[in-house]
Formats: C-alpha cells, structure tokens, sequence
C-alpha cells in the first residue's frame, strides 16, 4: 500500500484546495477591454467630443457652418482631409463602428448645441453590418428622421447623404450588403424629398456598377482613401452650398 508521500508524488492525491483554486481560475472572468468598459459606461461615446464642443460653441458663424455627423467614414475624412474641414468651417462628428442610434443619442451636444447653419448626415452603414445587432431598416429611418426631425425644429439646414457602397464588410462577411444600401439609399433620397433638405448622393462617384467601391477609391472596400475622398467633395460642397442658400 502506498504512503501518503508516495501517493501525491503518483498523483492519486489531491492537495486541499487544489481544485477549487483551479476552479476558480478556470471561471474567473476577463477584465473587459477599454472599450468595453467604455461601452458599459458611455455607450453613445458623448465624451468623445465634449472638450472640443466646449470650445467650439464659441466659434464665429463663419468657422461654424456645417457639422458633419456620422461614423468612421466621417472621422477618417476629418483626418485624411483637414484642409476641408478648416477652410470652410466644417466640423467632424464622426465615430468609429456608430450605428444610427448611437448618433441620434449624441445628436443634440454635438450638433444641435453648437448651433450650425447646417449638419450632414451620413449615417447607417454600420446599422446594415450589424454592429449594435440585427439590421433594422424601419429602426435606422426612424432614426434619421428623428436627427432631421431635431435639426429642422432648431432651425439648422440638412444634408442627407447616400450611404457609401459596400460590397462586403471585411470585418463581418458574408451580409450581402449591396442590396440593402441600395434600399436604404433609396429610402435616404425619397425622404429628402419628402422633408424639403438637400441630398448629397455619392453614389455615382463611388459606386462600381455592382454595389461595391470602385477601385482605388476604398482601401478595405468600405473606407474610403484620399482619392475616395476628393471625389466626394464636389458633391459635398455642393450640397452645403445648396443648403446654405436655403438659410
């Protein structure tokens, strides 16, 4: 018979408290990311531009001329083109992977608040990938008629932008997103019409003839690049001019 020195050293004993250590280990949970953390804390990211909106609400009216709220393809145009933005008193309100909610939430401290002549809205690509959950088409038009619902009730101009194409998203295949940007977007341009704001469709300048980004014109099929960009602008700043004349 073995001893009880002989019997740990073959494993056939466990040492006290050996396994409800292991237990624990095994369940103990993650220490969530900062952004998860801060999804828990600040889901619609209303810190993102609280210091600058401090300082921005004291802006002259001609450096105050149009916010542009929207997601990562709003923020990297900031980024890729400041020049624009700078020159013609526009104002980036963009954040990464938002989903239409998420925008409207913030809409009124970072639009509304700042008292603009106009925004532009380009919204809803990431609602289609699903990153806040299942695509609902009826929740992100409420949601947009609700932005342009509150920037009309406070006397700013609206722009409403055509989704961008997406042929697929590369960090979630395999939605078939061209179908449902075509239908979004068509429901983007009747109620344009519908509310009397501007359009600024990027359609024709982006669009490859099959739902996708056409070449050179995207870096990962959805984000647009510097060249992207600049076709854009002619339709942007037409739109603003359009819009403006209205005020």
């Amino acid at each position: 018979m073995l001893d009880r020195r002989a019997m740990l050293a073959a494993g056939l004993m466990a040492v006290p408290g050996l396994a409800r250590a292991q237990q624990a280990q095994a369940v103990a949970p993650l220490a969530p990311s900062p952004e998860e953390q801060r999804l828990r804390t600040d889901w619609p990211f209303l810190q993102r531009y609280a210091a600058e909106n401090a300082v921005d609400r004291d802006l002259p009216p001609e450096r105050l001329r149009v916010v542009f709220m929207g997601d990562s393809i709003t923020q990297g145009w900031r980024d890729a083109r400041p020049a624009l933005f700078a020159d013609n008193g526009l104002l980036g309100r963009g954040i990464s992977g938002q989903v239409t909610a998420q925008m409207l939430v913030r809409f009124w401290p970072d639009v509304v608040a700042l008292k603009p002549a106009a925004v532009h809205i380009l919204a809803g690509i990431n609602d289609i990938a699903q990153n806040a959950g299942p695509y609902d088409p009826a929740a992100t038009q409420a949601n947009l008629q609700a932005m342009t619902t509150l920037a009309q009730a406070n006397g700013i101009a609206v722009i409403l932008a055509t989704v961008t194409p997406a042929a697929e998203f590369p960090w979630r295949p395999g939605l078939g997103p061209a179908a449902k940007v075509r239908a979004l977007n068509a429901w983007i341009k009747a109620y344009a019409v519908e509310r009397g704001v501007m359009l600024a469709d990027y359609t024709a300048v982006l669009d490859d003839g099959a739902g996708g980004m056409k070449p050179g014109l995207a870096y990962d099929g959805v984000h647009p690049t510097r060249e992207g960009y600049a076709v854009m602008e002619p339709v942007t700043l037409a739109a603003i001019a359009s819009a403006l004349a209205r005020v």
